[in-house]
């Protein structure tokens, strides 16, 4: 792999963020993965866990982890919600690519290499996609599937143009589009992901679609029927926010 030239001091290439709520579970089984992945890997990392004020043995397991990981970093927050915890990874973050990563690892931590130079370049976002060609899902129920094809239309229709799968929680942003986009997220839940990509198209960034393998994992924490109808409420008020001149 051929990395690119990389002028800031700190020299890191790639910043990935891991927001959690109650992962204790989950956490020591993608971990691991995360921290081989990168130790293989030719170029500076770091990882940082967003603790979302987990009631759980969550910041526990991390520090576990960090004797082995030095370059893996718990970064504590009130409980706010996932967008809320996503912020504030990106702010902290100092790589050159930032790159969110759910806990539950449904996309494969080697498919990280999809979305970096030089498999990939010249864009602004690179997102996960469930959706076009070369995507593959396993072991998805159909009704969730169903579920988010009806959401992904309402977020085309009112949001965001153009993009098939705004929901899959694995997104790449250069450095320069975090730091324009994640001051100015004003949504907590689960509906910032529309609002970073709706800010995203406002300001004429580049957004492409990068397909994944994706595993469906019983255990998340997606209350299907409430979370959908929350988003769809999120989604109303991105269109509220834009009106209301709050993304510049």
């Amino acid at each position: 792999m051929t990395i690119p030239q990389v002028t800031r001091e700190n020299e890191l290439f790639l910043s990935i963020i891991v927001p959690a709520y109650n992962e204790e579970k989950r956490l020591p089984e993608s971990l691991p993965q995360i921290i081989r992945f990168l130790q293989q890997q030719p170029y500076k990392a770091e990882v940082i866990v967003v603790d979302d004020g987990s009631v759980d043995r969550t910041p526990e397991v991390v520090r576990q982890f960090q004797l082995e990981a030095p370059f893996l970093i718990l970064h504590q927050v009130e409980h706010g919600g996932k967008g809320h915890a996503v912020k504030a990874g990106m702010l902290r973050a100092r790589g050159e690519y930032l790159f969110l990563c759910d806990s539950d690892l449904s996309m494969p931590i080697e498919e990280v290499s999809k979305f970096l130079p030089p498999a990939l370049e010249c864009y602004d976002i690179a997102i996960a996609s469930r959706e076009i060609a070369g995507a593959r899902r396993y072991n998805e129920p159909v009704y969730r599937h169903l579920m988010g094809r009806v959401f992904n239309l309402i977020v085309r229709l009112f949001a965001v143009r153009g993009i098939q799968d705004t929901q899959a929680g694995f997104k790449c942003f250069r450095r320069e589009a975090a730091m324009q986009i994640f001051p100015l997220q004003r949504i907590k839940g689960w509906g910032f992901d529309v609002e970073c990509l709706f800010i995203a198209q406002r300001r004429g960034m580049r957004i492409v679609e990068v397909p994944i393998n994706w595993y469906y994992k019983e255990r998340s924490q997606v209350r299907p029927l409430y979370d959908t109808w929350r988003m769809l409420m999120e989604v109303l008020r991105v269109r509220l926010n834009a009106w209301r001149g709050l993304y510049g």
